[in-house]
Order: C-alpha cells, then sequence, then structure tokens
C-alpha cells in the first residue's frame, strides 16, 4: 500500500541518518598510516603520518569521534622528542588551516602572498617544524571529521561539548587519552591554538594541569583572542587605532610623510598618540571640550585615512565595520576584517559595512578542495562524511571566560611553561594591538614577562599564508621550541 512504502522510504531515510550521526565509513578508533618523508629545513624527514578517529568517553560509553592527523617522525627518542598540540578557532572551525597553510610538512597551493590560484592541491613546505617537534592536529566536535554522538534516546547533549568551559573540559580528557595510547607522557608537550584556539589553548594550560595531572613545556598564542580581559570602553575604543594605521599604511591611505616612514615607524606614533592622547580623551566623555574632540579627531585622521568629520560623526569610536566598508571607497572597494591586505567589492559603495569577508571567501577558494583532497585522496580517509571546514556549534557558551587568568594561573604553577604571541598587523579581527594589550594585562605583577615574548608579521590574521612570513613565523615556532626546551633542563623551581 501507499502508507507502508511511505514507512519504508521513511525508515530508510531515518537509517540513512542514523548511519551518518554513526559515522559511516569512519569507525571509531579507525586510523590509517602512511609512511612520508620530506625535506624540511634543508634536511631529509622520514616520519609516519596517522589520521582518522579516537573516542572521547564519559565513564564507559562513546560520546563522540574526534578525528585527528598525528605526525610523528622516525627513530626518535619520544622521552626527548616535543610533541605539539596545534587547534584552530571560530569556535566551530576545522583544524585545516595551520595544518595545511602553516607547520606541517604539506601546505596548499597559492602565491607568495597567499592568494588563491589553480591548479588546487598541494605541496612540499620546507618551512614545517616537524624537524624539531611530533604534530598533533586535533578537530573538535562538529569540525572537520569529528562528530558528537546520540545517545539512547536519539538526542545529542550539546552542553558537553559547545561552551567556553565545555569545549576545554572535554578536549583536555580526550588530550589525555591520546597521550596514553601513544606513550607521549614523557615527551614535552606544547600546545599552538589559533583565534578562537588561543582561548581553547590558554584554558587548557590550566585544565590539563589540573585535571590531567599533564604539564606542558609551551603555549603558542596565534593571533589571540581577548582571553576575557577586560578592555570594554575607552580602552576598546582606542585600541582600535594602530590596526586602522597599519591597513591605511599598506594602502597608502596615509600622508606622505607618514608613507615614507617605515611600518614599524609609523606604528610607534600611532601607538604614542593612542595611549598618550587618544584613550586620555575618550575617558573624559562628555567633559571633553568641543575643540580637544576636534584636535583628537584630525590627528584620529591622520593615523587612519578617515576624514575627521566622520569620526566626530562617529565620538571618535569608529566601529570596525565602518572602516572595512570606508576605507577605500573612493576606489569602490571594501579591505577583509582578517587580513585588510584583501580588497573586496560591493553591490553600492554606500553602507556601513561590507557585504562579505573578502579574506574570508579567498581563504575558502583554495583550503577547501586541498583539504579533501589531502585526506581523501593523499592520506587514503575514505569515508563519506563531509569534512565541515565550519561546523555548527551555536549556541555557544561563552559566560565566565576568565582564559587568560587559567593561563596566568598556569605559569605561575608551572616555571617551565612559556608563551609566545604571533600576530599579523593587517588583522582587523584579532588585532596586533590587542594582542599587545593582552600580554601586557596577563600577569600585571610582571613577574611572568621574561617568559613571554610576542611576535609580529607584515600580514592578516593567517600571516603564514604570505611565504617571507611563512618561513619568519616557522622559524619563530622553532625558536621558542628550542629555547623552552633549553630552558627545562634547570630545575623548576623559583
Amino acid at each position: 500500500s501507499f502508507m507502508m512504502k511511505y514507512l519504508i522510504l521513511l525508515l530508510c531515510l531515518f537509517s540513512i541518518d542514523s548511519v551518518d550521526a554513526q559515522f559511516r565509513d569512519l569507525e571509531l578508533d579507525q586510523k590509517i598510516t602512511k609512511n612520508k618523508s620530506a625535506e624540511i629545513n634543508g634536511k631529509k624527514i622520514d616520519f609516519k603520518v596517522i589520521t582518522g578517529s579516537q573516542a572521547l568517553f564519559e565513564e564507559k560509553d562513546a560520546i563522540a569521534s574526534i578525528h585527528y592527523t598525528y605526525y610523528k617522525k622516525e627513530n626518535t627518542d619520544l622521552q626527548q622528542r616535543p610533541l605539539l598540540i596545534s587547534f584552530n578557532g571560530g569556535p566551530g572551525s576545522g583544524s585545516l588551516w595551520m595544518h595545511l597553510a602553516y607547520k606541517g610538512p604539506k601546505i596548499l597551493n597559492i602565491t607568495d602572498e597567499g592568494f588563491p590560484i589553480q591548479p588546487y592541491g598541494i605541496k612540499d613546505n620546507p618551512h614545517s617544524v616537524l624537524d624539531v617537534a611530533d604534530i598533533l592536529y586535533v578537530n573538535p566536535v562538529n569540525t572537520g571529521y569529528s562528530r558528537a554522538i546520540e545517545n539512547e534516546d536519539g538526542k545529542l547533549d550539546r552542553d558537553k561539548f559547545f561552551g567556553v568551559k565545555a569545549d576545554i573540559n572535554y578536549l583536555a580528557k580526550w588530550i589525555n587519552l591520546f597521550i596514553s595510547r601513544n606513550n607521549r607522557w614523557l615527551s614535552p608537550k606544547f600546545l599552538i591554538g589559533e583565534s578562537y584556539g588561543t582561548t581553547r589553548v590558554s584554558g587548557l594550560a590550566l585544565a590539563l594541569q589540573n585535571q590531567q595531572w599533564a604539564y606542558l613545556n609551551g603555549v603558542i598564542l596565534v593571533s589571540p583572542t581577548g582571553l576575557g580581559i577586560d578592555r570594554n570602553g575607552p580602552v576598546s575604543a582606542g585600541n582600535k587605532l594602530p590596526y586602522f594605521t597599519a591597513a591605511a599604511w599598506y594602502h597608502d591611505k596615509l600622508s606622505d610623510e607618514l608613507q615614507n616612514l617605515s611600518l614599524e615607524k609609523v606604528l610607534e606614533k600611532s601607538e604614542a598618540f593612542t595611549e598618550q592622547k587618544l584613550i586620555p580623551g575618550l575617558l573624559l566623555g562628555s567633559n571633553l571640550s568641543d575643540d580637544k574632540k576636534s584636535d583628537l579627531a584630525k590627528k584620529y585622521s591622520e593615523y587612519s585615512g578617515l576624514q575627521a568629520e566622520e569620526i566626530l560623526d562617529q565620538n571618535l569610536n569608529v566601529p570596525y565595520n565602518y572602516f572595512w566598508k570606508n576605507l577605500l571607497r573612493s576606489e569602490e572597494f571594501t579591505v577583509g576584517r582578517l587580513d585588510s591586505r584583501y580588497r573586496g567589492i560591493d553591490k553600492k559603495v554606500a553602507g556601513v559595512r561590507p557585504d562579505y569577508n573578502a579574506e574570508l571567501t579567498s581563504w575558502l577558494h583554495a583550503f577547501t578542495p586541498a583539504a579533501n583532497y589531502y585526506f581523501q585522496e593523499y592520506l587514503g580517509l575514505k569515508t563519506d562524511l563531509k569534512y565541515k571546514v565550519f561546523g555548527n556549534v551555536r549556541p555557544w557558551k561563552r559566560k565566565n571566560d576568565n582564559t587568560g587568568e587559567m593561563l596566568r594561573q598556569a605559569m605561575a604553577m608551572n616555571k617551565n611553561l612559556h608563551v609566545m604571541v604571533q600576530s599579523g598587523y593587517y588583522d582587523g579581527a584579532t588585532t596586533y594591538y590587542n594582542a599587545k594589550y593582552t600580554l601586557r594585562h596577563l600577569d600585571h605583577s610582571g613577574k611572568l614577562s621574561d617568559r613571554m615574548e610576542l611576535k609580529l608579521y607584515k600580514s592578516g590574521h593567517m600571516m603564514y599564508l604570505r611565504n617571507e612570513d611563512l618561513k619568519t613565523a616557522n622559524n619563530d615556532l622553532r625558536d621558542f621550541i628550542t629555547q623552552s626546551l633549553r630552558a627545562a633542563k634547570n630545575p623548576a623551581k623559583y
């Protein structure tokens, strides 16, 4: 009968969805191992690459399958060999960005300045840090090929995964299991996170110590978020300007006098004005006289490429969106959010925000085909699952984000723990000047400053897309790892 056929069809569709939820063609704890080699830093490196899934357990039940890729150099002493554990951000983003463009042995085909080019695909990365550390790339739940497992009632408990604290807690448990299964307890351990991944690894530094008794040698923050460190009000408003200056300088929108200076020299001036004049003026609020407000707007204009009148219209607090829309308005272009070197074209010149993120569409252009080819063909991880560059993790519980304080506490408790920040001048999402601010306010006592360092690059959020910065950033990372290991030879005591 029609009804019977309809019921059978529904049953088939339900079965297909259930199979998808249970990782069709990608079973729990399935993994594939390949033997590979690459020339890195002038030397041939033989290594194994293992990709697959590892279960996340709650009591005895698996509640998620976490997709990972693990690069392990051959013939090494694991007691001496560092393990670098890598996360991207979002939240809801897969780990493909740093995997296939920064420190792995293969990177995607792009131009030297980081723009997409065809044919798509991958190429060798001679700057990878695989010569000094094994690397583990992890995709949190609902990113990459990672998925949560529904309970017996067919429901998904999102609170276990999708929030600042939940994310940190389950990943700490998962890392503990990975370390045990792969005999890495004696290895020096490092975490690296990008964007929201910096929130994640800052929290993990303390969670691994306090919950899993796993101590780290280093944490690398690539394009860091605010880490829960307060900067609201006049500070938040003022902190935008140095980034505006960098983007305007790149697009030749400053005066000849400023354009003729190096970027670093221009930013010294912009930062001095921000700290000594702009933020103090903003603190006065309505008590700031009209004459002083006008003077600040004129100077703000000099350092931003915007007109003084429009700055006054914004009460000296120009929104990021307005800047991205209006910096190149006379040329009828917008500029990118995550990397303001990129330009976009909107339907209308008028408006207060760009129609789209020019840089992100460019990146997806190159990353998506490279990632799918890399896992399915180059590594042979055959699955019908969709590789989620971005997965649905909303709503994300952001309340009680104190991850900066968690990192500070982890550093205070562990004298071997060092921190390095890497930031791009042209990043408008997590700006270089806010990265400076974060480091300054992570530990007001200054007692930890000798274990913190900041590296800056003439590119954006993913500074490694620019070939010159790919080399420099990897070398900075390599030096950070080796120097942190050297420091650990001394007793961990105050």
